[in-house]
């Protein structure tokens, strides 16, 4: 006669789903599994003899007979086992609503590109790739994206571009898609409104290569939809952070006869002034915000606030010593996806610390390393119990200086006389300028994890802001991106702009202090 096997009765599995999510005390299970063995055959289970694949399975019983004593051996099995995970402390964990799937792209630049937008020497070599690193962060609501750029700046319509091209990818909105570039300098400027005006004059093709961009940026679009068919479950949050040693210090000196200048830059350590001078304002903290399956770490995301140049202007292709400590990062660990972020650092460079030579490069790589080595030694995890995100807009104002009204950056553009990089600086500020009395605004979004925040602040935001927003939530841990809409350039406090702070790159009016406050204080809000 065939035998047939009995299906395993619903109490047998609700028992399972109660062990894995209560803490069972040994005296309850010693007192309950002497009383199951009567049931069946006497026989305690031990790590050392028992067969998993015979034990645990369920026994076929012939029809006319009780089943009940061919489960007794297996329930006693199945208990201990679960025990012994409870005690172990990896209990059985109900599924998580959350997923995270990561992308990288290369996104390096052919030769004879201009870098820096308005650097003079195009790449003549490449000295390590360019990469966009991501992830996609999915769960109930609709997808969130983040994408950390090897490039100097996206701007304008090149940034509407990229994130259209990343939400439609991903199967998300657009405000959900938090683009930001590291800022190194031997890298492009995108911008596509400045380039459309900069064609119209004849110098198509000089601020960046529009087919290189297009095919670049269908690359990372397609890694975006190609990784959601691999995301990794994720239950926990980790947190860290380490102090940085010698990297940052900020633009502002005052110098001999107590003047204020903002002119220490990434490579100044050669000068004994600026070497000497006080660090100034910075924040001290890398910050490292990792995403966990149970205790598996899938992704681990780095910000610090600092220009992230070593040297550059050589022509030479470069993710500087930033993205060279992130890929030694990463060989430390394949499984753990390793992603760099600058902070809010238009006013922080290097150049108390570094001369431009090869050694302090090496030296910078290194203390960043280390970094974020310690960061993660100190990483505490803790269960991601919510997860809201939040987006305002803000408004500002163009700046009102004479040579920076529409019809001067417009003779500027359209002068043959000029340089090529004065157009092209033109041509960005009139794009920038067209786009403000267009009415169309910048979003400053955020996620919120509850003890953690990660917002994105625009252009070359500076180290203050970062600081108020790690004020505004002062018991949490406030990870703030810099670089993402950057048509602004730098933003100043009111206190730089009452300093006379003044730059080509500067295509914000004062009074944008108030603006970014009142927009952090809604994004930043308590729950």
């Amino acid at each position: 006669m065939r035998e047939e096997t009995e299906p395993v009765p619903p109490w047998f599995l609700s028992l399972g789903y109660a062990i894995g999510n209560m803490r069972i005390s040994l005296v309850t299970l010693t007192s309950v599994i002497p009383a199951w063995g009567q049931i069946g055959p006497r026989h305690e289970p031990s790590l050392n003899h028992l067969d998993f694949e015979s034990s645990l399975m369920v026994q076929p019983a012939k029809r006319g007979t009780s089943i009940f004593p061919h489960y007794a051996q297996s329930i006693r099995t199945f208990v201990f086992c679960c025990f012994t995970l409870l005690m172990s402390g990896s209990p059985l964990h109900a599924a998580s609503p959350y997923s995270l799937a990561r992308f990288s792209a290369d996104v390096t630049i052919p030769l004879g590109h201009r870098c820096m937008g308005v650097l003079p020497t195009k790449s003549t070599s490449i000295d390590d790739p360019l990469y966009a690193h991501g992830f996609v962060l999915l769960g109930p609501e609709e997808p969130i994206v983040l994408c950390a750029v090897d490039w100097c700046e996206i701007r304008n319509g090149a940034y509407d571009q990229w994130r259209e091209a990343l939400a439609q990818a991903a199967g998300t909105t657009v405000e959900r898609v938090l683009v930001s570039s590291l800022h190194q300098h031997d890298a492009p400027v995108i911008d596509s409104t400045a380039a459309q005006l900069l064609a119209q004059v004849g110098l198509e093709g000089e601020l960046y290569d529009e087919e290189f961009h297009q095919q670049t940026l269908t690359a990372v679009a397609a890694a975006v939809s190609a990784c959601l068919d691999s995301a990794h479950p994720i239950t926990h949050l980790g947190i860290g952070q380490a102090t940085v040693q010698k990297i940052a210090s900020n633009r502002r000196v005052i110098d001999s006869g107590g003047r204020v200048n903002y002119t220490r830059g990434s490579r100044s350590g050669g000068n004994p002034v600026y070497r000497e001078a006080e660090v100034g304002q910075i924040d001290p903290y890398l910050k490292t915000l990792s995403f966990w399956n149970n205790d598996q770490p899938v992704l681990a995301l780095h910000c610090y606030a600092t220009h992230p140049m070593s040297t550059y202007g050589k022509g030479k292709v470069s993710s500087d010593f930033v993205g060279l400590a992130r890929n030694r990062r990463q060989l430390d660990d394949a499984k753990i996806f390793q992603i760099y972020v600058s902070g809010c650092s238009g006013d922080v460079t290097a150049g108390k610390f570094n001369d431009g030579s090869e050694l302090h490069r090496k030296q910078l790589i290194d203390r960043l390393y280390k970094a974020m080595v310690k960061a993660w030694r100190d990483t505490k995890r803790t269960p991601i119990d919510q997860l809201a995100f939040r987006n305002t807009q803000l408004q500002f104002r163009f700046h009102p200086g004479k040579h920076l009204t529409h019809q001067s950056l417009r003779n500027t553009l359209e002068d043959t006389e000029q340089t090529v990089e004065k157009r092209i600086l033109a041509a960005m500020g009139l794009a920038s300028r067209q786009r403000v009395e267009a009415g169309q605004g910048i979003d400053l979004p955020c996620i919120d994890f509850g003890l953690a925040q990660l917002v994105l602040f625009p252009g070359e935001t500076f180290v203050a802001y970062q600081l108020l927003a790690q004020k505004l939530r002062p018991t949490s841990f406030v990870m703030c991106l810099g670089y993402g809409e950057c048509w602004p350039g730098y933003i100043p406090t009111d206190a730089n702009f009452d300093e006379h702070f003044e730059d080509n790159w500067l295509w914000v009016a004062p009074g944008s202090e108030q603006r970014l406050r009142t927009a952090l204080q809604k994004v930043l809000i308590q729950p």
